[in-house]
């Protein structure tokens, strides 16, 4: 922690979402003060707040905001999901329309009283997506990187790569490290996207009635996902900002993250 970095504010959950209750692991960083905006950081398929690392922190630093960074259910230390959990295809609509804002409302944080911003990273961009057109919450913006809105041939083959990695190689330990249960979480994310009936998912058509400013991140070298999935929330959501980063793969907060601070700054009008 820096000199001047506050401390984090670590705190256990309770909401209560469309599975009955849970405990959601949730960190509070940056200085507090009436009206500062409020990014909240949405993670990966995969992901947990200790993957993040200290890009929450260096977001607060440089756009002078604070930021809420939280574990979904079955991830990091919140509740885990039991082994042999099935999620269906709109596990992602469950998130974004029940957890997101039972947790927003537990912690006080309203669009109203100060700008709320979301920054979503793969599925954690897609619920961004699918809270902004659907939640009757005021946001200031959402940040995508590397979102989908629908599935392709190129995930799917990078899905079932991360499942022979998981299995056979090092993906489970380094996994280990980031949440209570890696076997059940990576298993029910997994299953998913390799399952039948995921193929045809798609919120393509939903996202048109957004009206919030968005920025979609998408790298290059991005093995999950092609720049179908940008340009298409492009064509359904006018004034999207699109930002294609080169020598990126699927993290770009961890492939490029001084060129996306910098796009952060532009995007939500704060200063260098």
């Amino acid at each position: 922690m820096s000199a001047g970095r506050p401390d984090p504010e670590r705190r256990m959950v309770s909401i209560h979402t469309g599975a009955g209750e849970a405990q959601i692991e949730t960190v509070l960083l940056g200085a507090s003060g009436r009206g500062r905006a409020v990014v909240v950081f949405l993670h990966e398929g995969l992901g947990s707040i200790s993957m993040w690392r200290d890009f929450p922190a260096v977001v607060c630093e440089r756009l002078g905001c604070r930021a809420l960074v939280y574990s979904r259910p079955g991830y990091g230390k919140s509740t885990p999901c039991a082994r042999d959990a099935i999620w269906s295809p709109d596990y992602m609509h469950t998130e974004a329309l029940q957890v997101l804002p039972a947790l927003l409302e537990a912690l006080a944080i309203d669009g109203r009283a100060q700008p709320v911003w979301l920054l979503g990273h793969s599925d954690g961009g897609t619920i961004a997506l699918i809270h902004a057109a659907h939640s009757e919450t005021q946001l200031a913006g959402a940040i995508l990187l590397a979102p989908h809105i629908l599935v392709e041939d190129l995930s799917v083959r990078s899905i079932e790569l991360a499942r022979d990695a998981f299995m056979n190689g090092s993906l489970k330990a380094g996994l280990a490290r980031h949440h209570i249960d890696a076997e059940a979480a990576f298993m029910r994310w997994n299953r998913t996207w390799l399952s039948t009936a995921f193929r045809s998912w798609s919120i393509e058509k939903e996202i048109a009635g957004i009206r919030c400013p968005l920025l979609a991140v998408q790298g290059l070298q991005d093995p999950y996902g092609t720049l179908e999935q940008v340009y298409g929330i492009a064509r359904r959501v006018p004034g999207t900002r699109v930002v294609e980063l080169p020598d990126c793969g699927h993290s770009p907060h961890r492939d490029q993250p001084e060129q996306l601070l910098d796009e952060l700054a532009a995007f939500m009008g704060v200063g260098a």
